[in-house]
C-alpha cells in the first residue's frame, strides 16, 4: 500500500515548482471559469506565478512542506510568520487524481507543526467562497471562520485556528 511521506522542500525546488504551477493554474482557472466563463489567460497565468514566487516559505520565518505519494510529488502547504505570533497558512493543495488519501489533513497538520516551530501562537488563512472542499477541511480541522484579516481581493473567508490549544 502506498503512503504519503512529507517533506520540507525549497520553494524553488524542481517539486515544489511544479505543485506551485499545478495549484495557480487551478485555482485561477476555477475562479475565471465561474466568473468569466473561460480558462486563465496564459500571459496572465505567468504573471501571476512569477509574482508569487513563494521566497518567504524559506526558513527561520516560513516552510514549504511537500507531500510525495509513490515518489512523485503530491501536494504541498506552507506557512510564514507575519509577526512573532502569528503565521498563515497557505498554498495548501493536492493534486486532483491524488484527493481523498488523507493528503490534505496530512500537510495541514504538518504545517501546524512548522508554525508552532517557527514560535507561532495562531495560523490565519483566507480562501474564497467557490473554494468549498478547502473551507470544509479547515472547518473539519478546528479553524474557525473570524472577519477579514487582509484586504486580498480574491479572500472571501477568513479562518484562524489557535495552535497552543493543539499541542
Amino acid at each position: 500500500m502506498t503512503t504519503w511521506t512529507l517533506t520540507p522542500e525549497p520553494y524553488d525546488s524542481p517539486a515544489a515548482t511544479a505543485l506551485w504551477r499545478a495549484y495557480y493554474t487551478e485555482v485561477s482557472d476555477r475562479w475565471y471559469l465561474l466568473h468569466q466563463g473561460h480558462r486563465t489567460d496564459p500571459a496572465e497565468l505567468e504573471r501571476g506565478l512569477a509574482a508569487h514566487t513563494g521566497d518567504e516559505l524559506t526558513p527561520p520565518n516560513g516552510q514549504l512542506l511537500i507531500a510525495w505519494y509513490g515518489g512523485e510529488p503530491g501536494g504541498s502547504a506552507g506557512v510564514r510568520l507575519l509577526d512573532p505570533r502569528t503565521a498563515e497558512l497557505t498554498r495548501v493543495f493536492v493534486h486532483a487524481h491524488l484527493r481523498g488519501r488523507g493528503a490534505a489533513q496530512l500537510l495541514v497538520t504538518a504545517a501546524e507543526s512548522a508554525a508552532r516551530d517557527l514560535g507561532a501562537h495562531h495560523l490565519i488563512l483566507d480562501t474564497r467562497g467557490d473554494l468549498t472542499e478547502a473551507r470544509a477541511l479547515y472547518a473539519r480541522l478546528g479553524y474557525t471562520e473570524t472577519a477579514p484579516h487582509n484586504t486580498d481581493v480574491y479572500a472571501e473567508h477568513w479562518f484562524r485556528k489557535d495552535l497552543l490549544a493543539t499541542c
